[in-house]
């Protein structure tokens, strides 16, 4: 099984695995050994799932206004934490192919690895929430034709995605790609740099 197809069978799992309980608080009882590449991309899923259903709730009209905040900062933490394991995905990548010779004429990527199983994991979600709109059986049958076709291209680009990285990590073990990851250095978070914070001080 190649690397990209090992990131779609746990995405899927772990999508499915949130689904058991749909909720937002549950536990996540990471089925992967700890230290491992398979725990680190099923605990980056998890927290996609949540933030997923968190950006559901928070679009509910009757929200209280102190609950959204509350939400909305939960989500902002989520997003670093999303963040942060990327970059700890990235790293991993570094390691694995820290002895590979770089060929003179080596290209670089638009983004790293661990940024292009980003939005594998989101597709993961996509596909599941989109069949799930497929298979209603409160709504019309324009409506589940139009959720159908959309299914559609995202289990086709899926695949195109699937490729490029599959091909993407070949071409950095035989050195026809290097990478080169600059960590995100997202200034809101930061009470250094957002001037609303350090202003307060």
């Amino acid at each position: 099984m190649t690397f990209a197809n090992k990131c779609n069978e746990i995405f899927d799992q772990t999508v499915k695995l949130y689904h058991v309980t749909d909720d937002v608080d549950a536990m996540f009882n990471n089925p992967h050994e700890a230290g491992t590449i398979e725990n680190r991309l099923a605990r980056k899923n998890w927290i996609d799932a949540v933030q997923w259903h968190l950006e559901d709730i928070i679009r509910d009209e009757a929200i209280d206004p102190v609950a959204a905040l509350a939400l909305k900062r939960r989500i902002d933490r989520s997003n670093q934490d999303r963040t942060d394991l990327v970059e700890e995905i990235d790293a991993y990548f570094r390691q694995l192919y820290a002895g590979v010779t770089v060929c003179p004429d080596a290209t670089i990527n638009t983004e790293s690895p661990a940024w292009a199983i980003d939005r594998l994991s989101i597709l993961a979600l996509k596909i599941w929430h989109m069949r799930e709109q497929t298979q209603r059986t409160d709504a019309t049958a324009a409506h589940i034709a139009k959720c159908q076709a959309k299914l559609d291209v995202l289990l086709e680009q899926r695949t195109d995605l699937t490729t490029a990285i599959d091909q993407l990590l070949d071409d950095i073990a035989k050195g026809r790609k290097f990478m080169k990851v600059y960590m995100q250095m997202k200034m809101y978070n930061d009470p250094e740099t957002n001037p609303i914070l350090y202003g307060k001080k």
